[in-house]
């Protein structure tokens, strides 16, 4: 088929004004948030409406040999839904409804181009909410399934598998298939949901997503405590949790990063000038209940704990600060881009290995003569730093350290980014090689033409993208 062949054919599903075609790009179709900037030409980006128009595209590009790139909101960090050059990008953009809610069994059925944002305004009068809180809310379901989106709520709540029932899949020939659906538990074969889920557009384009929801809770607290060293904090998160307090969010930022953000949303939030000049580190606490009683209890107990814990000070902030400073963490990424990071880590390590991890990372920050600054969900061992060092060669040298001691500690290289473009080839030269064999021969199963985000996770033919 000629070029302009292909042309006709893919804009008669979709229609000229959802899709462009090179050199007519969108450039902001064509990218991420990732700090690696790629110059990437695809041949379309096409907006399906529907899912059989996802399973038409899908057949005219198997049929050519067409490779597909699935794009929800483009709030990615690690390149994923960088274009493979001559390729297609799905764009799942105007695929952002409701399809079905159940408020008895707490279920909801969405398209995968719903935001959370929008998820959460349909969601707000029904007394049920969708847990998962990743912080960027304008990311799309899609995306978060893709990538198992997890966030500041994953202590309590886990992460988007924890939430995901079932899924409406368009395979590589074009065949639509369900895999689960709303129902809580199965032993009926291959769980072929999460096996999807986290597979970065690799194995299947997902059209529909059931959900499964949780009641929402009344009252809530944020507590801010500083504490003199970051070490302290991380020994105190296991106490907290054992406690049965059960917080919703439990998160650190070191100074720099607390002064950086706060600053960059010009909040204020009242501490003691004296507290803040000892201060080398902040723990958000976020305890959400059912009455204001039992709040009340929680927030005298966790409190008695911090203290013996050696917290410079509680402080239990207004409601109008406690959601500004939950926007300003929210804000993190933005601000480092700002203030010229050169990359983002996003290590997931063992609970209880924090303080030996984030030991290591000063060492390795010093060898480099690099600046590393961070936060993170400290209740999930998930660590997110910011690397300040301008060379390529002498950066890459400094993350591999980072992920071959987070490694070596029962980590993993990423816990809610994905591995994308970005931590590729640290991921291929990392994993056990009967691994990635066998992340290959899934791989083929579902992709035996590799048209879906071809180059991912396990396959070293594009690394020079």
């Amino acid at each position: 088929m000629t070029t302009e062949g292909l042309r006709d054919e893919l804009a008669a599903i979709v229609g000229t004004s959802s899709s462009t075609f090179s050199p007519n790009h969108n450039v902001d179709d064509l990218h991420d948030e990732s700090l690696h900037v790629r110059h990437v030409e695809p041949f379309a980006v096409l907006r399906p409406k529907t899912t059989d128009q996802v399973a038409d595209i899908v057949r005219v590009a198997a049929r050519q040999g067409v490779p597909i790139t699935a794009r929800g909101s483009g709030t990615g960090l690690s390149g994923g839904a960088t274009p493979v050059p001559g390729g297609i990008v799905m764009s799942f953009e105007l695929m952002s409804e409701v399809v079905r809610l159940d408020t008895n069994d707490h279920v909801v059925v969405v398209q995968p181009g719903m935001t959370l944002r929008e998820l959460n305004e349909y969601l707000a009068s029904t007394g049920l909410r969708y847990p998962v809180y990743p912080g960027e809310l304008s990311g799309s379901i899609g995306g978060n399934v893709n990538t198992n989106a997890g966030g500041m709520r994953a202590v309590r709540h886990g992460v988007t598998r924890q939430h995901v029932l079932g899924l409406e899949l368009v395979l590589a020939d074009g065949t639509i298939l369900r895999t689960g659906g709303p129902v809580v538990k199965s032993s009926s074969g291959y769980d072929l949901t999460q096996l999807v889920i986290g597979s970065e557009g690799t194995l299947a384009l997902v059209t529909e997503v059931t959900l499964k929801l949780s009641p929402a809770f009344d009252h809530s607290a944020t507590i801010l405590v500083p504490f003199d060293t970051l070490d302290a904090i991380t020994k105190v998160v296991p106490a907290v949790i054992a406690s049965g307090l059960q917080p919703s969010m439990l998160e650190y930022l070191d100074v720099r990063t607390m002064s950086a953000v706060t600053a960059a949303a010009s909040l204020e939030l009242g501490v003691n000038t004296e507290v803040a000049a000892k201060a080398a580190a902040y723990l958000i606490v976020v305890l959400e209940t059912r009455t204001s009683e039992q709040l009340d209890g929680d927030i005298v107990d966790l409190g008695t704990l911090l203290d013996e814990a050696g917290a410079l000070d509680v402080y239990v902030l207004p409601e109008h600060a406690a959601h500004r400073l939950i926007e300003a963490r929210e804000r993190m990424f933005w601000v480092t881009k700002d203030a010229g990071a050169n990359d983002i880590v996003d290590i997931v390590v063992p609970r209880s290995t924090v303080p030996a991890y984030l030991e290591e990372v000063a060492r390795i920050a010093s060898r480099h003569e690099a600046t590393i600054t961070g936060c993170g969900h400290v209740g999930d061992g998930n660590v997110h730093l910011s690397v300040y060092l301008p060379d390529d060669g002498e950066r890459e040298r400094l993350l591999r350290e980072l992920f071959v001691v987070g490694l070596d500690l029962g980590g993993q290289i990423s816990g809610e980014h994905g591995v994308g473009l970005d931590k590729r080839e640290h991921y291929v030269a990392l994993t056990d090689p009967a691994l990635l064999e066998l992340q290959r021969r899934v791989k083929s199963a579902f992709d035996p033409k590799d048209l879906f985000n071809p180059g991912r996770l396990s396959d070293e033919s594009l690394l020079a993208l």
